[in-house]
């Protein structure tokens, strides 16, 4: 057997090497910059930052002097970098190269920076270049490795020894030369300088007084020192780790080295960071963090025969575990125990542990059956001759013993096994439960019963056994079924979360049963039936819904193991998920993806979880998780899809400044970030645009925006840690410059010069509608007056006529009736008087028009050979003096309807003369009893002058009145003969008022 010393791996380490982005293993320089990145300057691999995920490296070719780096110094956003070609300046992406000797370390006093080189001191100007401070000549062209400052002097820590000084600069009053050891660092606590030399110990100088000087002779070959913990000095040295000395009485503490997680003794820098954790640079080992945690990691480098851990079993003070596919071995307060196996049960993947009531171990494997590991009492017979009887005694014999097919046993792949009293339970991975006993006193072996499909278990597939405080014997299987076993009979329970994926772990609890999924989380259930499971939810989420392992600690925490590593799970009354702690590789579970079902809990309560990557112990203590709130920083603002380098975010962020953008920069991204080196994966971000609601926490770093409205925004992040501690929110203010057509003032502008020119366009329509309608009015005056001289034409043309006939008719009458002849012919006069006044106007009264008619009709009475009847009617209510017609419109149809119809007739004449107003217009109607209209025409000669006269007053009252307005009508009895005509015609209706 051989037995290892037990010691844990790592129990307060986490290598960082090449596997995980470091770009050269030899670490001289750590920094912390404000926003929370850890920056790891390399010997030939240039520089890297560390997000707690990955190394973004920077080298040469991104503009870096050299690729070795001695320092690093962080002030805001600026980075202080010394290298083996002088100092080189990080501001955002450039780097800013200057010229100088091997820089030792950078340190910043107020405003100024002071570069301690290989050669001097130098101090870095404001237009980037250097200047050599000259102190004292010992100390000019010697390297300086640190320079601390007490309050009233500058202490220099040089290869060739410790100075004192009161002012940098070679007129300071005290320049003085305390030792000439070569000093590599100073670190000041206090009233308390410890100046340590690189071979000859360190020096604590209390109070400046150098005399009275303590020596602190160990350990040896120093490369740097500092504070730590608040009182601890931590010595990096190149031969033997990291010694952590007592400041207070100058003892050794503890070492950190070799043996104990360091791949390397040769260590160049130590770094604490905000929350406790300590980084140590390596020459050769990469970068080590260094925690406070409650794990403690068991692996090949401390004495595993492999990694790989399937199954994990505690038994009194001791816990066996399955060595990958080496066997089991134990571990107890001796150390780690490899067991011996037989030959026949070699080589295999041991699956499940467990032990009897004797202490006696049981393992399952894959393909080799059930391992018996115990001792058995046997009884020894000696011979005492002296009395000459035997006596009996108790001889304990180690009994080995496989059970598989080749031994009577019926299975050979066992995936778990459960031991009540004397009686055993293996679930094997496909033909069900077996149910046995073994006494091994007698070597006997019985197989009570198989427990298969015929009994009642639909899949096979078994992935997990346990028993409850009610003798039922659950399993859980590959497809998602579970059931139990009781009085051997089985309840089989079948798909109780509906779904058809696998059930990798059963744990109950109390009376609710816990069933971890392969996808799909914690399920849970205390329904008496158990009919009904639900997810395990509430606020937090587990790290992974890949369960493969669950057990509950003594302060009643549920435990899940996952490909993430383990969450601790507080759950309420109710199973409502309170809280949930996860812990990974940063967290000191360094097996990072666990095995099925490999998980235990100690007597003392400790629980130890089987993993890919070894074996992890967890001792519940109380930790000060030192939990801050997260920082935040705008990491990059992007206008159209360009970096905004022109501003400095860090300043502008919560601020009054507005970021100015033109009309056409309407997309807007932010990039933003937490860093959280312990919890990289655990930081999440909200975010939210002007008076909108904050968007859903997400891990997403960076939000678009497009097409965004012009005018004033304000953007607002917000993030949280893996503990759900939120940061203060930070604003950024952006304003998008309306576009010349979209500003008020400029559509106000629009809107006048619009109205000016739309007034502009509407006094130049009304002028050319003026202009227009004085040339339309000249035209109507010009037509009317046309139309007028062809009226009075018209009234020319009628005038000679009558006045021919009137003549004539005078004539007739001198011979034979002179007194008739002197009435006609003052008749006449009377109406040629009328007639000439009555053709200078456009329009005369319809009283004016009916007086003229009937002095026409009565020198018409006076020249006919048979005096005819005449009548006049009017049916009006208006004023016929406030009628206006034309003038000797009327006359030439009375004149027609006297010459050619009642004169011609044998019947004794009747005229009729009607005036009727309508509602727009005025009715003419002339009736006479003559011989037709018809008849009237066909004793015309061709050259009537009455004709004429007619044609020409029916030429007016179409102009006056519209075609058609005049209607001629002959006039029949019942029996056809005509009896006279009718004559009809409307004037629009006009008044003088």
């Amino acid at each position: 057997m051989i037995v290892a010393s037990i010691q844990s791996q790592n129990k307060q380490l986490r290598a960082y090497t090449l596997e995980d982005g470091l770009p050269q293993s030899q670490v001289y320089a750590i920094t912390l910059d404000g926003k929370g990145y850890l920056w790891v300057g390399t010997q030939g691999g240039g520089l890297a930052r560390f997000d707690g995920n990955n190394f973004m490296v920077f080298n040469t070719n991104n503009g870096l002097a050299s690729n070795y780096i001695q320092t690093i110094k962080a002030s805001g956003d600026t980075l202080y970098l010394g290298t083996k070609k002088g100092l080189s300046i990080k501001v955002k992406e450039i780097f800013h190269n200057i010229d100088c000797p091997q820089v030792n370390d950078i340190l910043k006093f107020g405003q100024t920076v002071y570069v301690l080189t290989d050669n001097g001191l130098y101090k870095l100007l404001k237009n980037r270049s250097v200047e050599k401070i000259e102190l004292h000549s010992n100390i000019n062209n010697s390297p300086i490795n640190d320079l601390v400052f007490d309050g009233n002097y500058y202490w220099l820590a040089t290869s060739n020894g410790l100075w004192k000084l009161s002012a940098l600069h070679s007129e300071a009053k005290t320049i003085e030369q305390l030792d000439f050891n070569e000093y590599i660092g100073l670190a000041l606590l206090g009233s308390k300088l410890f100046a340590a030399t690189f071979n000859t110990g360190i020096l604590v100088i209390e109070d400046q007084n150098f005399e009275d000087a303590d020596l602190i002779r160990e350990p040896f070959r120093i490369n740097s020192i500092s504070i730590q913990n608040s009182n601890q000095l931590w010595v990096a040295t190149d031969n033997k780790g990291v010694t952590v000395i007592d400041t207070e009485n100058y003892n050794e503490l503890f070492t950190i080295k070799g043996s104990n997680g360091l791949s390397t003794s040769h260590v160049r820098e130590v770094l604490s960071d905000q929350k406790g954790n300590i980084w140590i640079g390596t020459s050769g080992g990469g970068l080590y963090k260094y925690y406070q945690n409650n794990f403690k990691h068991y692996s090949t480098d401390t004495g595993l025969k492999g990694n790989r851990i399937y199954a994990v079993h505690h038994q009194g003070n001791e816990l066996w575990i399955s060595n990958a596919e080496a066997g089991l071995m134990r571990i107890d307060d001796m150390g780690i125990h490899n067991v011996d196996l037989p030959e026949n049960f070699s080589q295999v993947k041991i699956k499940t542990i467990t032990s009897d009531k004797n202490g006696n171990i049981w393992a399952g494997s894959d393909g080799k059956g059930i391992l018996f590991k115990g001792k058995v009492q046997l009884d020894s017979m000696v011979l005492d001759t002296l009395n000459n009887r035997k006596t009996k005694f108790p001889v304990e014999h180690a009994v080995t013993k496989v059970f598989n097919s080749e031994t009577s046993f019926p299975f050979d792949w066992i995936r778990k096994i459960h031991i009540e009293n004397d009686t055993l339970w293996a679930a094997t991975y496909s033909s069900g439960i077996v149910k046995f006993s073994y006494n091994p006193k007698l070597d006997n072996l019985n197989i009570y019963k198989t427990y298969s499909g015929f009994e009642g278990i639909e899949d096979l597939y078994i992935k997990d056994l346990v028993k409850d405080n009610y003798n039922r014997l659950w399993y859980a299987t590959q497809n998602g079924h579970i059931g139990y076993l009781k009085d051997n009979e089985i309840t089989h329970l079948g798909l109780v979360l509906d779904q058809n994926i696998a059930i990798n772990s059963i744990v109950v609890q109390n009376e609710t049963v816990f069933l971890g999924t392969a996808g799909n989380g914690v399920w849970w259930s205390e329904d008496s039936n158990f009919s009904v499971f639900k997810k395990l939810k509430g606020a937090k989420t587990l790290s992974s819904e890949n369960v493969y392992q669950l057990i509950f600690d003594n302060q009643g925490y549920l435990w899940t193991g996952s490909e993430q590593g383990v969450d601790k799970i507080e759950l309420s009354k109710d199973h409502e998920i309170i809280d949930v702690y996860f812990f990974g590789k940063n967290d000191g579970f360094l097996g990072i993806e666990t095995c099925l079902n490999a998980v235990d809990k100690d007597s003392n309560g400790h629980l130890w979880f089987g993993a890919i990557n070894g074996l992890t112990e967890y001792q519940p203590a109380d930790i000060n998780l030192n939990l801050k709130q997260p920082g935040l920083f705008l990491e990059d603002v992007k206008v159209a899809y360009k970096s905004v380098d022109t501003i400095n975010l860090s300043l502008w962020s919560n601020s009054n400044k507005v970021l100015r953008l033109k009309p056409d920069q309407r997309q807007v991204s932010f990039s933003y970030k937490s860093i959280d080196v312990d919890h990289p994966n655990g930081i999440e971000y909200r975010f939210k645009l002007n008076d909108s609601d904050w968007s859903p926490w997400s891990t997403h770093n960076t939000q678009d925006f497009s097409e965004l409205n012009y005018g004033a925004h304000q953007f607002n992040v917000q993030s949280r840690n893996y503990r759900w501690l939120e940061s203060d929110p930070v604003q950024f203010l952006f304003h998008i410059e309306r576009p010349l057509y979209k500003k008020i003032w400029f559509q106000w502008l629009l809107i006048a010069v619009a109205i000016v020119i739309l007034l502009v366009l509407i006094l130049y329509y009304i002028k050319r509608l003026k202009y227009k309608n004085i040339k339309e009015q000249e035209r109507l005056q010009l037509e009317n007056h046309l139309l007028t001289l062809e009226q009075k034409a018209l009234r020319l043309q009628m005038n000679p006529h009558f006045i021919f006939n009137v003549l004539n008719g005078i004539k007739a009458m001198a011979p034979n009736k002179p007194d008739k002849m002197n009435d006609t012919v003052n008749s006449f006069a009377i109406l040629l008087r009328e007639t000439l006044v009555n053709s200078r106007k456009d329009k005369i009264s319809l009283d004016q028009e009916i007086k003229t008619l009937k002095h026409y009709i009565e020198v018409e009475r006076l020249m006919a050979e048979d005096p005819f009847e005449y009548d006049i009617i009017l049916k009006t209510d208006m004023d016929v003096e406030e009628i206006l017609i034309p003038p000797m419109l009327i006359q030439p149809f009375v004149e027609n309807a006297i010459r050619h119809g009642i004169i011609k007739g044998s019947r004794k004449g009747q005229l009729k003369v009607q005036f009727e107003t309508l509602k727009d217009t005025l009715k003419v109607t002339i009736l006479d009893n003559g011989i037709g209209i018809y008849n009237s025409q066909q004793q015309k000669p061709k050259t009537d002058h009455q004709s004429m006269a007619l044609k020409v007053t029916r030429e007016r009252l179409e102009s006056i009145s519209g075609k058609e307005a005049l209607k001629i009508t002959e006039l029949k009895q019942d029996n056809g003969i005509v009896k006279g005509t009718m004559i009809e015609f409307k004037l629009p209706l006009e008044t003088d008022y």
